[in-house]
């Protein structure tokens, strides 16, 4: 089986256009894929945007919560400190009454032994 020197080129020929047309089908499922590559891109840009914009509205409602909650706090702090002190007061007025009564009883068994 010999060939000649044409079927030799023109089998290089039909190779070489073989060639060709394969990389540019290659460069067609590159672009393609270059395209792909972009539309998903936007699209997970979109989807961060989106996540990121419902973690600033999370952040801003948890913050209002949370300023709410200290406002909560101080105001039962005041209140506390309030009944802490007016109870303090109270007790105060009754100890000072008890050693009241206690001075003036011992004054009056003092007086009731000297007396005799």
């Amino acid at each position: 089986m010999t060939t000649t020197l044409e079927e030799r080129v023109a089998y290089l020929e039909g190779r070489a256009e073989e060639q060709s047309r394969l990389g540019a089908e290659l460069r067609e499922m590159i672009a393609h894929l270059d395209q792909k590559v972009d539309r998903f891109r936007g699209e997970l840009s979109a989807q961060i945007q989106a996540v990121d914009q419902k973690v600033d509205r999370f952040r801003e409602e948890l913050s209002a919560q949370i300023q709410a909650v200290d406002q909560k706090v101080d105001r039962f702090r005041g209140e506390l400190s309030a009944r802490v002190q007016a109870l303090d007061q109270k007790m105060t007025r009754y100890f000072t009454w008890l050693i009241g009564l206690y001075v003036a009883g011992l004054l009056a068994i003092l007086a009731a032994l000297l007396g005799r």
